[in-house]
């Protein structure tokens, strides 16, 4: 009998992808592909946006009141900046006040806002006549180029120092001595003319009249020679650690040995000093 032997089915996988899923593939390297490309250009391009951002908002954060663009590009800017001319004022009185006997206190009055004054470049502080470092006085700032204009600021010099006074009652024609005195400090600038800085200047002087506790003692209130007299040529001295200065003026009121004068010296300014011996007034760190 024959018998037929039929061969198995064999399943084989098939090399081919189906339509559907190549379009998928497809479809999936573009999205990909188009996320890579964003994600790139925004690396590239976000430094560049915040860079352009920076350059733009700089000039608006640090700008200076009153400045504007022709400033940021080098150009002087059209007015005086005020501010300027206050600290002008301050350095020259503290240049002024350097040879007074004390601490100067400089309190400077601002220019009133809204002065408009064109640019100078090299402003110059200045003494108007009669105007010193000391109290309440006056200084000029002028400029000359490229528009000459000249203002008048006014400022507040205190000189904080020691002063004698009275430290018991004392009798008239009493002989002083330093059981009968004290230092106070104080604003020499507001205390009268004549008064005495030192205990030895008016230790073993003769009282004219009767002093009650806590009189601040001045030239008039003691017998005591006079050294210096008004209009008197005299020696200014200054001197500090590894220094000494020296140089004429004309003292500007008389004084006894130990009170305070005034010197109009050869620049036109005038100093404050202690009067001394053979006619030398001391100024600056050598009094105490």
């Amino acid at each position: 009998m024959h018998s037929s032997y039929e061969t198995p089915l064999e399943f084989k996988k098939s090399t081919e992808k189906p339509l559907f899923g190549s379009f998928l593939h497809v479809f999936e390297t573009l999205i990909i592909g188009m996320i890579a490309s964003v994600l790139l250009s925004f690396m590239v391009l976000y430094p560049k946006i915040s860079w352009a951002q920076v350059q733009n908002q700089a000039p608006a954060q640090g700008q200076n009141p009153g400045s504007n663009s022709a400033t940021n590009a080098g150009n002087p800017p059209a007015f005086q900046n005020l501010r300027i001319i206050n600290q002008k004022v301050k350095d020259f009185l503290t240049t002024q006040s350097a040879g007074s006997p004390g601490k100067p206190e400089i309190t400077v009055t601002p220019m009133e806002e809204g002065t408009q004054l064109t640019y100078c470049p090299s402003p110059e502080a200045f003494f108007p006549p009669n105007s010193a470092a000391w109290g309440r006085t006056t200084v000029g700032v002028r400029c000359g180029q490229p528009k000459p204009w000249t203002v008048y600021v006014q400022a507040n010099v205190s000189i904080i120092a020691n002063y004698v006074v009275a430290g018991a009652p004392i009798g008239q024609g009493q002989t002083i001595s330093a059981n009968e005195l004290q230092l106070q400090k104080g604003d020499l600038t507001i205390l009268p003319a004549g008064i005495f800085t030192e205990f030895n200047r008016v230790i073993g002087q003769t009282a004219r009249m009767s002093l009650v506790a806590g009189t601040v003692l001045k030239k008039e209130m003691l017998k005591m020679p006079l050294i210096v007299q008004k209009g008197q040529s005299v020696r200014v001295s200054s001197g500090g650690k590894g220094f000494s200065i020296s140089t004429d003026g004309q003292a500007l009121n008389e004084a006894s040995e130990g009170e305070l004068v005034k010197v109009k010296v050869s620049n036109g300014s005038v100093v404050t000093g202690i009067a001394k011996e053979n006619g030398v007034v001391e100024v600056g760190g050598q009094s105490k």
